[in-house]
């Protein structure tokens, strides 16, 4: 992996992302407008190896650069890590597409501004996204990759062809949306527990251990629609005929109406594993699941 890569802003999120980029095997190139940050990067790089169980030999493939023009020397990639403020992001992504050869990506870690926000009327905004990753990058693989309505294809299977390359996983999204994907599906699960904590249902501690010892035990292996897709005889149709009624119910107003159809049902039977699948597909979950659980037992 030679892809040479800048990150502009080396907070925690961008000095994560630099342990991501390194031990890939790229040439990375650092930048922050604080001299103190810069100085400060390759003891904090070093620890976060220490604690992460990287090799800290990955980091000789690591430069600091005094300023953004010398950073994003010879960089295909950039990976800005400034503050989530649209002013501030208007201004970075002025100079970064000012100073970086046409061919480079220019991708923001935003995880509340879409890029059309900040890329409006830049000649390059068409190599202009949002790669926003989890917390840390480094430790936590999955990376939504959002567009802007100017951002082209091009650059959309080029960051997804890197974020696999790095052994990230990319989400690969189709258009804007507030929140992208993760914020909008945690939001509602947390504004759900929230809801049920308040009116006394269930205690803090119940609701997380719902999500820890339940949920989360089979989303961690196969996320939530193949696990409805497995909790039926017949799959995802068959669930959703069975139990979607009674989800829509649960559900709020907005998601009734558009959720639980035939359309969507469909839709997804045709994305996932076929019903004559079920059977054995669950017999692999459960295998799957008591190997967690025998894992999980040797870290209490």
């Amino acid at each position: 992996m030679t892809t040479p890569v800048a990150v502009i802003g080396c907070g925690l999120i961008g000095r994560a992302w630099t342990i991501v980029f390194a031990r890939a095997g790229c040439p990375v190139r650092l930048w922050d407008a604080a001299p103190e940050v810069l100085e400060s990067l390759p003891d904090r790089l070093r620890a976060m190896c220490d604690e992460a169980g990287e090799d800290p030999a990955i980091l000789e493939r690591v430069s600091t650069h005094a300023t953004m023009a010398e950073a994003l020397d010879g960089a295909l990639w950039v990976q800005e890590n400034g503050p989530e403020k649209l002013d501030i992001k208007r201004a970075i992504y002025a100079e970064l597409d000012r100073l970086a050869s046409p061919e480079t990506i220019l991708a923001s870690s935003s995880s509340a501004l879409v890029s059309s926000q900040f890329a409006e009327g830049l000649a390059g905004r068409g190599r202009i996204l949002v790669a926003h990753p989890v917390n840390p990058p480094h430790v936590v693989p999955v990376v939504e990759l959002c567009p802007s309505p100017d951002t082209t294809p091009e650059t959309m299977d080029r960051a997804e062809a890197l974020m696999r390359e790095v052994r990230q996983v990319p989400v690969r999204m189709t258009a804007e949306i507030d929140g992208f994907v993760l914020n909008r599906l945690q939001a509602v699960l947390l504004a759900e527990s929230l809801r049920l904590v308040e009116s006394g249902i269930v205690t803090a501690e119940g609701v997380d251990d719902t999500l820890r010892h339940g949920l989360a035990r089979r989303w961690v292996l196969l996320g939530a629609l193949e696990t409805i897709n497995l909790n039926a005889p017949g799959g995802v149709a068959d669930y959703l005929d069975r139990y979607g009624p009674t989800m829509a119910r649960l559900s709020d107003d907005a998601a009734r109406g558009e959720a639980f159809t035939p359309g969507v049902a469909a839709k997804l039977a045709d994305a996932l594993p076929a019903p004559a699948r079920v059977a054995e597909l669950s017999a692999k979950r459960d295998r799957d699941l008591t190997a967690l659980s025998h894992f999980l037992k040797t870290l209490s």
